[in-house]
C-alpha cells in the first residue's frame, strides 16, 4: 500500500521525530514537519506530535559539543533547551495561524491511573480546540533510575494513551533494513507483520551525538504500539512533504487485531 493511502487511513496520528532531525544542519526539517502536521489538520486529522530536540537545541549556546555524561548538566540543558524548542514551533506554526500546547511527561505520569487521566484530558482538550500538543520526556525532573530513555518509546506510550490509529517514526534512515544501511548486502524491509520474527537482522543504537534512540529503540516502540492494536510507519524525515499525497520508502508494522 502506497505511505499516502497509510496515513490518510489514519483518524488519530502520533508523529514522532528525533533531536538529529531537527537540530543542528537539519533546523529546516522542523518547517516541514509543521507543514505536514498543519496540512493533516486541514484534512480532518487529529495530530500529536512527539519531539526530542531540547538538549541538542541548548548544548551549542553553553558551548557544549558532546552529549552531557552527568545527570545535572543534562537537566539544566533540558531546561534551556526546551523553552528554546518551543520557541522554534510557535514561530513555525503561526505561519499557519496556529499555536502549539506543550506536554512534559515523566514515567510516572503514563503509569500512575490519576496523572495518566489528566494528561489525556489535557491532549483532548487540546486537540478539540485546534492546538498541535507538542509532548517530549520532562528531563528536568527524570532521574537515571526512572526515565523513558528514548522518546521513541514515549511516542508509542502516548500512541497507546491518545487510542491513536498510527504512529509515525520519523528517522534519519528511510526504513528498516536487515542490516545498517552502509553495509553491503542490506535489503530493505517493507512490511513487518505482527508477531514476526526480526531476530535475524542486524539493527544498533543511536548514531548520533545527542539522541538516544536507533533502530533499537525503533524497533521496541514499535512492538509496543502494534501490540496494542496500532499502526506503525517508519520512515525519514525529508519524507514529510510526501506522506500525504504520494508513496515513499518507507516500512509499514502491521498491528494485531
Amino acid at each position: 500500500m502506497l505511505a499516502n493511502r497509510r496515513v490518510l487511513s489514519a483518524k488519530r496520528i502520533v508523529i514522532k521525530v528525533g533531536s538529529s532531525s531537527i537540530t543542528g544542519g537539519n533546523e529546516h526539517n522542523l518547517d516541514k514537519i509543521v507543514d505536514f502536521a498543519v496540512e493533516l489538520l486541514g484534512l480532518d486529522r487529529e495530530v500529536i506530535l512527539v519531539s526530542s530536540g531540547a538538549i541538542a537545541t541548548a548544548a551549542p549556546l553553553i558551548g557544549l559539543t558532546a552529549k552531557a555524561e552527568d545527570l545535572p548538566t543534562s537537566q539544566a540543558l533540558a531546561s534551556i533547551g526546551q523553552a528554546r524548542l518551543m520557541g522554534r514551533y510557535e514561530r513555525s506554526l503561526s505561519r499557519h495561524d496556529k499555536i502549539p500546547g506543550q506536554l512534559l511527561l515523566t514515567v510516572d505520569n503514563l503509569t500512575e491511573e490519576v496523572t495518566s487521566s489528566n494528561a489525556l484530558r489535557a491532549l483532548e482538550r487540546l486537540i478539540e480546540i485546534g492546538v498541535l500538543p507538542i509532548i517530549n520526556e520532562n528531563d528536568s525532573v527524570a532521574t537515571q533510575e526512572i526515565r523513558f530513555g528514548d522518546n521513541d518509546q514515549l511516542a508509542a506510550r502516548v500512541s497507546i494513551l491518545a487510542k491513536a490509529d498510527l504512529l509515525i517514526l520519523l528517522s534519519d534512515v528511510d526504513s528498516l533494513y536487515t542490516k545498517p544501511p552502509t553495509e553491503p548486502g542490506a535489503e530493505r524491509i517493507a512490511l513487518v507483520k505482527f508477531g514476526e520474527d526480526l531476530s535475524g537482522i542486524e539493527v544498533s543504537g543511536t548514531s548520533t551525538g545527542y539522541g538516544t534512540g536507533g533502530a533499537l529503540t525503533k524497533l521496541a516502540a514499535a512492538k509496543t504500539a502494534t501490540a496494542a492494536g496500532i499502526s506503525v510507519l517508519l520512515t525519514e524525515t525529508d519524507n514529510v512533504t510526501k506522506l500525504s499525497n504520494s508513496d515513499c520508502n518507507h516500512t509499514y508494522f502491521e498491528p494485531a487485531s
